[in-house]
């Protein structure tokens, strides 16, 4: 029984949209804005998503539309 790892994306993806959900963020909300819930943490996924061509200023529905996080 082989165990699939799960992409750190992913999981920061799911996080985001449990918070759309939950009506925290909305989905026209700018990514910018779960900086301010991630905390000492958002350094990192700022890093993350930038390196993955999103801006600051891209809307939260970018992020949850993403289907794979495949890195090249």
């Amino acid at each position: 029984m082989t165990q699939q790892v799960i992409h750190p994306m992913v999981k920061m993806q799911r996080q985001v949209h449990s918070l759309v959900a939950s009506n925290i963020i909305k989905p026209s909300d700018s990514i910018w804005k779960i900086a301010l819930l991630y905390g000492d943490q958002w350094s990192y996924w700022k890093k993350e998503l930038l390196e993955f061509g999103f801006t600051m200023q891209d809307p939260i529905s970018d992020l949850l539309a993403v289907e794979a996080w495949d890195e090249e």
